[in-house]
This record gives structure tokens, C-alpha cells and sequence, in this order.
């Protein structure tokens, strides 16, 4: 088999938040296919990065009273512990605020714009009239005009997955304030997808097998004239817009100030840059002797790119991002992946106030072994975008059976023999042993295809069937029995090295699902690396294995207990439980511990009046606010609000200021207190913030109590 060189991306999170289970289980299915690649001796090139530009991380950075680079660093510095717990083997991780994102993204633009398609439009976009900005689409909610699903985002409808202009949406609202939304005059830059060329490709691109049938189904829905559920026409393919006004946080467009790219056509430029910073890291030269530069790579006719996403974010991936990389005379995907969703006994959504999530870092946090649930998660994914559920009683019975009570069952039964009455060496294996032995490699010609097709649950289950086979020789010849008999030692040698030789091939089969594992029978076995190739050796007679050490735990019924253990305070009331998921959490974020009436008279709040208002030179996110408390002074404090407010709309305005805070030397000063403002924890689900305001009667200098 010649070596492929394979390009493997997943989606890029967004850097506003820790990974979730949702983000684990896609780079659990990528990086089995992955090592599997590996196993077979291609060479892989597998990258990520941290979606990193947008608004709804301008506003969380100001929130936290970071710059949106530090902000996202700080994000980025806790992705690590998710990574390596799970054992995910990417190659590098990087941003798309890398200088390599703003290159090429800007190269990609003008590439495009050279191509003819690229227009400048006048459009009418929906303004805040409270907040005094325009909206971007993520900002603005309303009844999406194609299905009639309520409350759908501006830009595409997570309901049936359509994708539409902001003001093709039914009873807007802002997201920030509610108010109804005002049009006004911006100049945008558009992708002409509506351009033939564009039809053309795509109409061919998305049919021709490099999405899985159902997906291209769907795609293909995009492309005709068609009745909607509400009444209305669609037209097929139209323009999409690529710019967004300042203040945002993004990567400029050439030669237009104070414009900027859409976050969703720098994303994805994103895997592109990953890759090319790997490369200027002499990463593929180092582990796989590749010399070529990347622009080589990517030129070349035998590279392959696969991009592993989840199905709500299929329309960017199947329509803009491959039009992107053709019309800009680059390659495009060989196939994109898509998987379905994972839910929780029986299908409840998830909701950690109601102990249904599954936490990641919990879960390691707990003791509990990261390829329990990889092998979980990989019996039951396939190459459908199908939702998957994870079913706790279900969890610990196929660990415990599969991988304990068969697998390494195998193993645990034959080690200790061959140590003791073996001197720790392999024997002759007889003819039946070589039969079972024989049919085990046979079955690397059904399990291969199975992996590579991304058909984990049935390579699986194939190789469940393996070990029963294996289990069953191990109870017809009774290795416990032959011990106890004299003269049957070379007979128990044999059984015992069948056992041993089987437990290597059937850890090659799991090694992709169970890398760290099959590490320790490596060990063990006192062998290389496994590879699919090494299915059609064997160990050999004299062959001198190493100590037998316990290789898994089983699942014990108290960790999985404590994993969907609810927090305390979500037991002091009954919650109904046809309530969303969303309503037990108030603010996006579950109450702080219980404190006494003690330690909340440490905090004095008192009403002050903001007499002035200013913005801060040099930073897009503090306003400088001079507040009368009443003290016969006036106090300076700095607050991270500049991205809701005007200066002049909060002069003259009370606020809950608090008092006792210790001054904060900051860069441009020194802030003596806090004022308060609230906001909900989910910035990108719901922007805003909110200063806290007194009803009239309120005097300078009260106290809250």
C-alpha cells in the first residue's frame, strides 16, 4: 500500500469558553480515524485551532476586563488538560488570530475579488436604537422566514438549517436591549454565490460523493426554487455577506477601513493556517521527513484534506468554504465528515443544574479512565450524522463486559502461566490454536475497510465477536484444569500462548479506539508499536513477554453516580421538568455557594451618581466614569462597558457603586470601586450588559442594605 498524506481538521471551537462533551466526542471520532491512518503508515497531518474573532468575544473580553487577545489566550491555555485526558493526537493547535489566519484570509479576499466575485453593496442593516450600534446577525433574533421556527439567530436557523440575511427575518428583536431593530445605510462586501461559476461548482462539488448521502440530500435542497412551510419562495443561492462594521474583533479587509471580515470566513481559513504554522514549525519535516513548504503541500495532487464537523454547521462547509478554496484557485476538501449530536439517557438534553451533564474535566477529575469512554463513545458512532446518546447504565455494562470481562479477561488468564510455568516464554501454538489464531488475522480484512470508513460501532462489534471466540477457546481447554494435571505443561503452553498471541491481534484492532491502553500491552508483550501490518506476524515460539500488571478497572457504580451528580443548590427546590433546560440556570450561569448575612456586610454598596462620563484613549472597551457618593468627592473608576453605552448617555444617571473595594492600579489609572452592571454568562447565546440603576428617590451616598 503506498503512504497517503492525509490533512485532518476538526471544527474550531469558539474561543469564549472551555471544551464541552460535545467538543470531546468529535475529536475523539477524528482522532480513532486518525490513528488508525497512522496504524496503516500514512502520513497524517492532523491540526486545530481556537476560533478566536467575533463579537461575542469582544464583549466577554471587555466583561473580564481583558484585551480579546488575552482573553482568548486564557482560553486557549486550558484546552491542554481536555486534550491530553482524552488522549486527542493533534499535531498542532493554533488561532485564527495567528498573523498566518490574517494573511491568508486576506489573500483568499483578494484572490476572490480578482475572480470577479466579490461586489460592494449598499445595504440596509438593523441598528440599535438603545444601543446605538449596528446589530451583527448573531445580535439579532426573530421567526426565520423559512420553516417559522421563533427566536433564530440572523444569520441561519438552527431549526431547519437555513441560511438568510438578517433582515429576511420575521419580527426582529435585538438581542441586546429587545428593542425592535431600525434600518440604516452600511456599505458590505459580498461573496457572489449566486454567480453561475459558483451553481455550477457547487451543484457538482456537494453530489459527487464527498459528503455522506444524507448530507448531500440536504445540501441539495439549497440549490432549487422551492415552496417553504411559510408560504414564502426560495430562490436558490444567494450572495453572502463577508463584512462586518467596526467595532469588531476580526481581521480587516484590504483597502476598507473599518471593515472587517464575518467571523465564518476567517474560521475555516483557520485549518489552513494551523496547518501552515505546522509547517513553518518543521513539524511534518520531523515526523515525516516532508521537506516541501506548505504552499507545496497544498499544491500537491496527492494531498488529501478531510474536515471532521458536527451538523450544525453543515451549510458553511459544504457551500461557502469549498466555493471559497476553488474560486481561489485553491484545493478543495476530499470529504467533510459530519456527525450528529450526543444526548443523555434516553436522548434528555443536556443541563448540569439538573445532573444530565456530562462534564469532561469532571469526569477526569473523578478517576475515571478517558478510553472507557472513548471505547463507549466509538461503539456506538458511525459514519451517519446521526445523534448519539449516552446512556450511564448502558456506559458501565459494555466497559465492564466488553473491555474487562472479555478483552482483558484474555490476557489476566494466560499471563501468569507462562510467567510461572513458562519462564515467561511463548511456546509452539498446535493446529487448533492456529486455526482461531488464523481466523483473528483473516478479520483484519473486514475491520480495516470498517475503520476507514468511519463505521466505528460495527469494527467494534466485529471485534467483540473475536474475543468471544477467543473466550470460548479459553473455556474448552481450561487452562485453570491443565495446570492441576501432570504432564500436560507443553499443553498449557500452547493454550496459554494462543490466549497471548490473540490478545496482540485484537489490541491492534482496539489500538486506534484505545491508544493509551494497547501502550501497556506493548509494554507488556515487549513489542514495537503496533500497526495493522503486524496482524499477519506473530510473537513467535520463545518469545519473552514481560510481567502481567492489572491493565483496567472496572466502572464502579459510585463514580458514575457522582459524575451526574447535580450541584447542591440545584436539590433545594423541585424543578418541573418540562422546563428547557436553559430556565434552571438563571443567567446562564447556577447560583454561588450560600454566604451569611455576615459576609454580605463586608460589600458596602451605596447609591453614587455618574456626574462624568468619558472614553479612555487606547481602549475600545473602558469608559472612565467620575461618580458622586456622597463623600464630598469625587471618585474615578474604571468600568468595561464602553461596548453598550455612549459616555453621554449615562451623565446625570444613578448606579450602585461599590465602595469598599481596594483601588485597582490599572494603565490608564487608578479605578476606586466597581460599578455594577449585569449580563448573562453565555455572551455569545446573549450579548449585552447592563448598568445597574436605582429608581428615582435614590440619593448619592445611601447605603444598600
Amino acid at each position: 500500500m503506498s503512504q497517503r498524506r492525509l490533512f485532518v481538521t476538526t471544527a474550531l471551537p469558539y474561543a469564549n469558553g472551555n471544551f464541552h462533551i460535545g467538543h470531546i466526542m468529535e475529536y475523539i471520532q477524528a482522532d480513532i480515524w486518525v490513528r488508525f491512518q497512522r496504524m496503516q503508515g500514512h502520513a497524517v497531518n492532523f491540526v486545530g485551532a481556537d476560533d478566536a474573532h467575533g463579537a461575542p468575544i469582544m464583549i466577554a473580553a471587555e466583561k473580564a476586563g481583558k484585551t480579546p487577545q488575552q482573553f482568548v489566550a486564557d482560553i486557549a491555555a486550558g484546552r491542554k488538560p481536555y486534550l491530553d485526558g482524552f488522549h486527542i493526537s493533534f499535531d498542532n493547535w493554533h488561532s485564527t488570530d495567528g498573523p498566518e489566519n490574517h494573511q491568508l484570509a486576506q489573500q483568499i479576499y483578494l484572490d476572490l475579488k480578482k475572480a470577479g466575485l466579490i461586489e460592494t453593496k449598499t445595504i440596509e442593516q438593523f441598528f440599535d436604537p438603545e444601543k446605538n450600534m449596528f446589530l451583527p446577525d448573531r445580535y439579532i433574533k426573530g421567526t426565520c422566514p423559512k420553516c417559522g421556527t421563533k427566536d433564530q439567530y440572523g444569520d441561519n436557523c438552527e431549526s431547519c438549517g437555513a441560511v438568510y440575511a438578517p433582515t429576511d427575518l420575521i419580527n426582529p428583536y435585538s438581542a441586546l436591549s429587545g428593542a425592535t431593530p431600525v434600518l440604516k445605510s452600511s456599505d458590505h462586501f459580498f461573496f457572489k454565490l449566486s454567480d453561475q461559476r459558483c451553481v455550477d461548482f457547487l451543484e457538482k462539488w456537494t453530489q459527487d460523493g464527498k459528503l455522506q448521502p444524507e448530507v448531500a440530500n440536504k445540501v441539495k435542497e439549497w440549490f432549487s426554487v422551492r415552496t417553504n412551510p411559510d408560504g414564502t419562495q426560495s430562490e436558490g443561492l444567494g450572495d453572502w455577506d463577508i463584512s462586518r462594521d467596526a467595532p469588531y474583533f476580526g481581521i480587516e479587509i484590504p483597502d476598507a477601513p473599518g471593515k472587517y471580515f464575518y467571523v465564518w470566513l476567517d474560521a475555516p481559513v483557520g485549518y489552513l493556517a494551523s496547518l501552515k504554522n505546522w509547517f513553518d514549525k518543521g513539524g511534518p519535516k520531523a515526523k515525516h521527513g516532508d521537506t516541501r513548504s506548505f504552499d507545496e503541500y497544498m499544491a500537491a495532487p496527492d494531498t488529501e484534506q478531510y474536515h471532521f464537523i458536527g451538523k450544525d454547521i453543515v451549510t458553511f462547509h459544504t457551500l461557502f468554504w469549498p466555493a471559497m478554496l476553488h474560486f481561489s484557485g485553491r484545493k478543495t476538501p476530499d470529504n467533510v465528515f459530519v456527525h450528529g449530536f450526543l444526548t443523555v439517557n434516553n436522548g434528555e438534553k443536556m443541563s448540569k443544574s439538573r445532573g444530565t451533564g456530562l462534564d469532561p474535566l469532571k469526569y477526569l477529575g473523578l478517576g475515571m479512565n478517558p478510553e472507557w469512554l472513548r471505547y463507549y463513545l466509538a461503539a456506538k458512532l458511525n459514519a451517519k450524522n446521526e445523534d448519539i446518546d449516552f446512556n450511564a447504565d448502558d456506559f458501565m455494562a459494555r466497559v465492564n463486559s466488553d473491555l474487562v470481562g472479555k478483552y482483558i479477561n484474555i490476557a489476566s488468564r494466560a499471563a501468569g502461566f507462562i510467567a510461572k510455568r513458562s519462564a515467561g516464554k511463548l511456546g509452539e501454538v498446535s493446529a487448533d490454536g492456529a486455526a482461531l489464531l488464523e481466523a483473528l488475522r483473516a478479520a483484519k480484512e473486514t475491520i480495516e475497510p470498517l475503520y476507514e470508513s468511519r463505521e466505528y460501532a460495527k469494527a467494534l462489534r466485529e471485534t467483540m465477536l473475536l474475543t468471544d471466540r477467543v473466550n470460548a477457546y479459553v473455556d474448552q481447554n481450561k487452562p485453570w484444569e491443565l495446570a492441576k494435571q501432570q504432564g500436560m505443561d507443553s499443553r498449557l503452553q500452547d493454550v496459554c500462548t494462543v490466549c497471548i498471541e490473540a490478545f496482540r491481534l485484537l489490541t491492534i484492532y482496539l489500538k486506534p479506539v484505545l491508544p493509551a491502553l494497547a501502550a501497556q500491552v506493548e509494554e507488556f508483550l515487549k513489542v514495537k508499536p503496533l500497526t495493522f501490518s503486524d496482524a499477519a506476524s506473530s510473537l513467535g515460539n520463545g518469545h519473552l513477554i514481560g510481567d502481567y500488571k492489572h491493565l483496567m478497572q472496572r466502572v464502579d457504580i459510585k463514580q458514575l453516580e457522582a459524575l451526574f451528580e447535580p450541584p447542591a443548590q440545584a436539590e433545594s427546590a423541585p424543578i418541573a421538568t418540562d422546563l428547557i433546560a436553559e430556565a434552571t440556570v438563571p443567567g446562564g450561569e447556577v447560583i454561588a455557594p450560600t454566604i451569611t448575612i455576615d459576609d454580605f456586610a463586608k460589600v458596602d454598596l451605596r447609591i453614587a451618581k455618574i456626574v462624568n462620563c468619558e472614553a479612555v484613549e487606547g481602549s475600545t472597551k473602558l469608559l472612565r466614569l467620575t461618580l458622586d457618593a456622597g463623600e464630598g468627592r469625587m471618585r474615578n473608576v474604571f468600568s468595561g462597558i464602553a461596548s453598550a453605552y455612549k459616555p453621554e448617555d449615562l451623565v446625570g444617571k444613578l448606579t450602585v457603586l461599590v465602595a469598599n473595594l481596594a483601588p485597582r492600579k490599572m494603565k490608564f489609572g487608578i479605578s476606586e470601586g466597581m460599578v455594577l452592571a449585569a449580563s448573562h454568562a453565555d455572551e455569545k447565546a446573549q450579548p449585552g450588559i447592563y448598568v445597574l440603576e436605582p429608581l428615582p428617590g435614590a440619593t448619592p451616598g445611601m447605603r444598600i442594605h
